[in-house]
């Protein structure tokens, strides 16, 4: 199982590793900074470098064993397995995801209704509600949005087992996205003061890193549904 370095320090912008496996579509590490797509943020992309030789990483997917497949582009060429290899994450991409991955979640807080779904993008991200009466105005949101992310507050991991989740229902917020469960624990994220939910994704530190976000579009999706759209500048 690859050793997730990305989960425990989401800043680290390049690593060396050890080529676990060769695939038709990309290579294994025994530890990975690069995030595999899931829970509506993208997989990673980077470079990997080894003696002799460079590919890109167009792609970080979730696999089999818990592990993750670097996605090598077509055409490029493969490093055996074994080989000591150096990766580097882009990281102007990533860091968006992490500063849009952070904003959502106070969204998510500023907006009460129970979360459909959700995208994270480098340049805009959006969550998904059931409401039931008014629907609040994007200019409203814009601002409750920046008011709490002005505060610069802590944003931490804590972690709880799996019964401890099951008896707390309302941690997980995004009824299309259920957390991993059966490793015996499950990773929590922490807005101090605003947020508290269940997520393995990649964030910022401090919510002062997002900057200010503009809610730019609502899109009706049905009766109930609607969608909110944020962006970066």
């Amino acid at each position: 199982m690859v050793e997730e370095l990305f989960r425990e320090n989401a800043y680290l912008k390049e690593a060396d590793a050890l080529v676990t496996a060769v695939e038709e579509r990309g290579v294994r590490l025994d530890r990975s900074i690069f995030y595999p797509t899931g829970g509506g943020q993208p997989g990673d992309t980077g470079i990997l470098h080894w003696d002799g030789g460079e590919a890109r990483i167009v792609d970080a997917v979730k696999a089999d064993g818990d592990d993750v497949l670097h996605v090598l582009a077509s055409g490029t060429p493969r490093p055996a397995v074994g080989t000591a290899v150096h990766a580097v994450l882009d990281w102007d991409r990533r860091y968006r995801h992490m500063r849009m991955h952070t904003a959502l979640h106070v969204m998510s807080a500023v907006i009460k209704g129970n979360v459909t779904g959700g995208q994270v993008g480098a340049d805009k991200s959006r969550l998904d509600f059931n409401l039931e009466g008014d629907v609040p105005a994007k200019e409203w949101v814009t601002e409750e949005i920046n008011k709490l992310l002005a505060v610069d507050r802590p944003v931490v991991a804590q972690w709880i087992t799996d019964e401890e989740l099951a008896a707390r229902p309302e941690l997980v917020k995004t009824m299309s996205v259920r957390p991993p469960t059966g490793a015996g624990r499950v990773r929590l994220m922490a807005i101090d003061g605003v947020d508290l939910q269940a997520c393995g994704g990649t964030h910022v530190a401090r919510t002062a890193e997002i900057g200010r976000v503009e809610c730019v579009k609502i899109e009706n999706k049905g009766k109930m549904n609607r969608r909110f759209i944020i962006s970066l500048p």
